[in-house]
C-alpha cells in the first residue's frame, strides 16, 4: 500500500523529470553504455554540465536515478 503523500511526493519528482537520487561513477559513458546494454532506459543521456557529466535512468520502481562523473 505505502504512505499516500510519499506516493505523491514521488509520482510529483518523477513528472518533474527530478531525479530521486544522485550516484557517483568513474566513467560515466561506460556505465551509460553497459547499462544500456543492459535494457536500462534513460530519459536523458549523458552531457556535460559545468564541471560534472551526467546522465538519467528510470530505476523501473517510479524514480529518476541520476550518474555523475566530475570532470
Amino acid at each position: 500500500m505505502g504512505f499516500e503523500p510519499a506516493r505523491v511526493y514521488q509520482k510529483a519528482l518523477k513528472d518533474a523529470g527530478i531525479p530521486y537520487t544522485s550516484f557517483m561513477v568513474a566513467d560515466l559513458i561506460k556505465e551509460y553504455e553497459r547499462l544500456t546494454a543492459l535494457g536500462v532506459a534513460f530519459s536523458m543521456a549523458p552531457r556535460e554540465m559545468g564541471p560534472v557529466k551526467i546522465a538519467i535512468l528510470d530505476d523501473t520502481c517510479g524514480n529518476n536515478i541520476q550518474l555523475v562523473q566530475m570532470l
